[in-house]
């Protein structure tokens, strides 16, 4: 898989700092997961990172900080960001990626999937504790209604594609938009579009009755 879309830079700098609220830093693993050129300018900003930590006076960090890390985001069942490149685990079909499954669940036809609009399906992650984090099924030929965003959003293509006014998102592709961008996605033919969807605000749509709904769904 050779991604086109990829986290701006500012993400990955703040993903490599530690910086990024769960849901986004969750989209921004998977997405790694699939791309070695994101992990390697991840293994770059971490090597900047360290080094301006290094010429910073204060006090030094324990030893085994890196270990408590670990240990408190296991205790979670939550997969840590990789340093390195991953050991890519086969998925099989049917299947979410190994990274996403802490927060849905292992396959896609044992999700509650929940109505959105006609041909377009959500389910919303549980338990993550920063930022707003779901899955969304729009079936193929179908257009998610026009709207902007009232924060930021980082959608990483899982399954199908779609296109808007930015381009044509595939399988490992993202989105990192913020409130700027209006787009209006419509699903390619073919198979439906799942995608994995991180906010840190509601979004705007233009259209009376998507705005009308959209407490309802809280999106």
């Amino acid at each position: 898989m050779n991604p086109n879309h990829h986290p701006d830079s500012p993400t990955l700098l703040a993903f490599s700092a530690g910086a990024l609220a769960e849901a986004f830093a969750a989209v921004v693993i998977a997405h790694l997961d699939v791309c070695a050129q994101c992990r390697e300018q991840l293994a770059l900003a971490d090597r900047i990172g360290g080094h301006l930590l290094v010429q910073q006076e204060g006090a030094p960090l324990p030893d085994d900080a890196r270990e408590q890390l670990r240990s408190r985001v296991l205790a979670q069942g939550k997969p840590l960001p990789p340093r390195r490149r991953p050991a890519r685990a086969q998925v099989a079909a049917g299947e979410l990626p190994r990274t996403l499954q802490p927060y849905f669940g292992q396959r896609y036809a044992d999700l509650r999937w929940r109505m959105l609009g006609p041909g377009i399906h959500y389910v919303r992650a549980a338990h993550v504790d920063e930022g707003h984090l779901m899955l969304l099924r729009t079936a193929p030929g179908r257009s998610v209604p026009m709207h902007t965003h009232g924060g930021t959003e980082l959608t990483l293509i899982l399954q199908g594609a779609y296109r808007d006014a930015i381009g044509h998102f595939a399988p490992g592709d993202v989105a990192d938009l913020d409130s700027e961008v209006e787009h209006q996605p419509v699903t390619v033919p073919g198979v439906p579009c799942i995608c994995v969807a991180a906010t840190d605000a509601p979004l705007r749509f233009s259209g009376w009755m998507a705005r009308l709904l959209q407490p309802l769904f809280k999106l």
